[in-house]
């Protein structure tokens, strides 16, 4: 019986390059559920579009708005204005809040992350690094279940450690199809998804202050869709 495509893989990175911390973060279904988890996701971003005037187009990248630094909206709520004084970081918190909640809740959906600490001169190859033991550890687990998958990345492909670490595999064993595909976040919801998932992973690793609100954002949302529980170290 032919192997059959089973994942459909969407990743996003993040970081810390000041300890020198690397994560990558994920969420992944069959094939067969691409339209359900979609549909899930798009009817949260028409919500908040309902609710706090934030076009379905623009795009959600955590870093900007759970900081505060993203103006992803033209109509912030009154509750999130006192004296005069606009708290984007407030609002942008109720919106990651009703972003996670998405995630918790949708089925078909699994995610996952992991992180690797080096050196901070030379995060890149951490990275790397960490990039192929990822997708060592998912051919493994598609060989496992005689299936094949796809990764979909972020950004436009220049990187080409990305590719050299498909290529370096044995091609008559490989189960990842092609190399990873390549998306810009600013047009892929799934994208942003992951994008979600790999900065909850990377606050719930690196502790810092400013990041402490969100510390349990991974265990709180995201853990119930993990079958891991939590970012493993690799």
């Amino acid at each position: 019986m032919p192997a059959r495509l089973d994942r459909m893989i969407y990743v996003d990175d993040s970081g810390h390059p000041q300890s020198g911390l690397a994560v990558y973060g994920w969420i992944e279904f069959s094939p067969d559920r691409w339209r359900s988890v979609l549909r899930s996701w798009l009817d949260t971003r028409k919500l908040l579009w309902r609710e706090f005037g934030i076009p379905i187009t623009t795009e959600l990248h955590t870093t900007d708005y759970a900081n505060g630094r993203g103006r992803i909206s033209k109509r912030i709520p009154e509750r999130h204005i006192h004296d005069g004084h606009e708290y984007w970081k407030d609002f942008g918190r109720e919106v990651a809040h009703q972003c996670l909640e998405t995630l918790r809740c949708t089925e078909g959906l699994t995610l996952g992350a992991v992180y690797r600490w080096g050196k901070p001169d030379d995060l890149a190859r951490t990275k790397r690094e960490l990039y192929a033991d990822l997708v060592s550890r998912v051919e493994c687990e598609l060989a496992a279940t005689d299936s094949l998958g796809l990764i979909f990345m972020d950004g436009d492909g220049s990187d080409s450690s990305y590719r050299t670490t498909h290529r370096g595999l044995a091609l008559a064993e490989r189960r990842v199809i092609e190399d990873a595909i390549h998306l810009d976040s600013s047009g892929s919801q799934l994208v942003q998804m992951a994008d979600l998932v790999a900065w909850s992973a990377n606050v719930a690793v690196d502790h810092h202050p400013k990041n402490e609100f969100a510390a349990q954002w991974y265990s709180d949302y995201l853990s119930e869709r993990d079958p891991k529980r939590r970012p493993q170290e690799m």
